[in-house]
């Protein structure tokens, strides 16, 4: 699985099981928004679920015991995901997201890498806080 199938997994799996009570005011029961629903939603129009990023982010961040800041970090996002967050990784992730910029220029690869990440979360049905520019 891609790296970014895996965050797209870990926000929206979990969304599936534990985002029952805002935002179902639509969704079908039995939808799976895990990874498959990846690709296929980038390329429909709206998500069939939205899930609330945030709510998803800051529990599973809480539960690592560290103090992440995800909302402007990829590394901390994906070490609250669980998600490997070293430099291959990030490289990784930015060859799967076309990044054209110099690798090695780490901060502002991470930084954009952020905003593509919450870009995509949101054009597939996450819902971001106001705080999170994408």
């Amino acid at each position: 699985m891609s790296i970014f199938g895996s965050i797209m997994g870990a926000i929206f799996g979990h969304g599936a099981q534990a985002k029952t009570a805002e935002s179902t005011t639509a969704a079908a029961p039995g939808t799976s928004p895990a990874a498959p629903s990846a690709s296929t939603a980038a390329s429909s129009a709206p998500a069939a679920q939205t899930v609330d990023v945030a709510a998803i982010v800051d529990k599973a961040a809480a539960a690592t015991g560290e103090k992440l800041d995800w909302r402007t970090s990829i590394v901390d996002l994906m070490k609250a995901l669980g998600l490997d967050s070293s430099l291959a990784a990030r490289k990784e992730l930015a060859k799967e997201l076309h990044y054209t910029g110099d690798t090695n220029n780490t901060a502002t690869m991470n930084v954009w890498l952020h905003q593509q990440v919450m870009a995509k979360l949101a054009a597939n049905g996450g819902k971001l806080p106001a705080d999170i520019k994408t």
